[in-house]
């Protein structure tokens, strides 16, 4: 079982001079807010976030804040990323309360590849992660999109998707069908015109 904690200290020194200092001292500037309560500025160091995002599961999974030991749940919202070297720069977290529901993305994993491969046919992966709304114990690892069936020519939309019990696809919620993915034939192949017509 992976350990989905992450230690915290409130932080008083604001603003950019105090970004930057706290990023030289290997430390992230980060803000928890929602719940009812007011935001609350942290910092957490670099290498314990770093280690934690590694991990896919953590983005779409509800974490244990501890802040100063005080223990709080929370998803993350957004993370700010440094544009040519990928580490965490800043961090935005939102507190979880039982019983209500919350919007997080989820990463979409695509199974049975080769199927349409096999038929002549390319995959292209329309959506990488989808925005679910639902309440934190309902809340899924990942989203499956099983290609088993999938024909050259098929669009895979959100409609298409089994949304695991008590999540709900907010884009579909707002009438927004989106693609996930899509098998086409290659771009340069007469064969796959015959593989079409079939």
């Amino acid at each position: 079982m992976t350990n989905f904690t992450l230690n915290a200290q409130v932080r008083t020194d604001l603003g950019k001079g105090a970004s930057r200092r706290l990023r030289h001292a290997l430390n992230v500037p980060a803000v928890v807010y929602g719940g009812n309560k007011e935001a609350e500025s942290l910092t957490i160091l670099a290498k314990e976030i770093a280690r934690l995002f590694d991990n896919e599961a953590a983005f779409s999974h509800v974490l244990e804040l501890n802040v100063d030991g005080t223990k709080q749940n929370v998803i993350v919202k957004a993370l700010q990323r440094h544009p040519a070297k990928g580490y965490i720069m800043h961090a935005d977290f939102i507190r979880v309360v039982a019983g209500q529901k919350l919007t997080a993305k989820v990463p979409v994993h695509f199974i049975n590849e080769e199927a349409p491969v096999k038929k002549g046919g390319e995959i292209s992966h329309v959506e990488a992660e989808i925005e679910v709304s639902c309440e934190a114990k309902d809340l899924p690892e990942f989203i499956e999109v099983d290609l088993a069936n999938a024909e050259v020519g098929t669009i895979i939309h959100l409609s298409d998707l089994k949304a695991p019990k008590g999540v709900e696809f907010v884009a579909l919620a707002h009438g927004d069908d989106k693609a996930v993915a899509n098998v086409h034939a290659p771009r340069v192949a007469p064969e796959a015109e015959e593989g079409a017509a079939e």
